[in-house]
């Protein structure tokens, strides 16, 4: 089981932190000194989708050197303001077969990332990838 914390600092700002015990700051107003929560959201989704990537690249043998996952979210326009779409853009550098690169992040979409399960029930993800060298 995860347990998860916010503790309220200042103004719209949080401390959160969850059963890893490692803090991160949260700003839910007009401020901006920190992410907001919807933000974070955007950020665990491209972590838990780069992390399956990384994962089956290496698993492979596939001569990546690196990847960058981008997000860019719409949202609802009256509350909850869910995500409605999202479109994840896959950066990776290295001769990674195209085949591969498709197919992991394919897999990370339908088989393992759980954020990106979750996000499913209410957005749209939809995905390019970009082969740099």
């Amino acid at each position: 089981m995860i347990e998860a914390t916010a503790i309220w600092t200042d103004q719209e700002r949080f401390i959160g932190e969850a059963s890893s015990r490692h803090g991160i700051v949260m700003d839910a107003g007009h401020d901006k000194t920190a992410n907001s929560p919807m933000e974070l959201v955007l950020i665990a989704l491209c972590g838990c989708t780069a992390s399956d990537v990384v994962g089956i690249l290496r698993k492979k043998r596939e001569p990546f050197t690196g990847l960058e996952v981008k997000a860019k979210g719409e949202r609802a326009e009256g509350y909850p303001a869910v995500y409605t779409s999202i479109h994840l853009t896959y950066r990776v550098r290295g001769t990674v077969s195209q085949k591969a690169m498709e197919d992991a992040v394919r897999l990370s979409e339908e088989k393992y990332c759980s954020v990106s399960a979750m996000l499913q029930k209410t957005a749209k993800i939809s995905y390019s990838i970009e082969y740099l060298s």
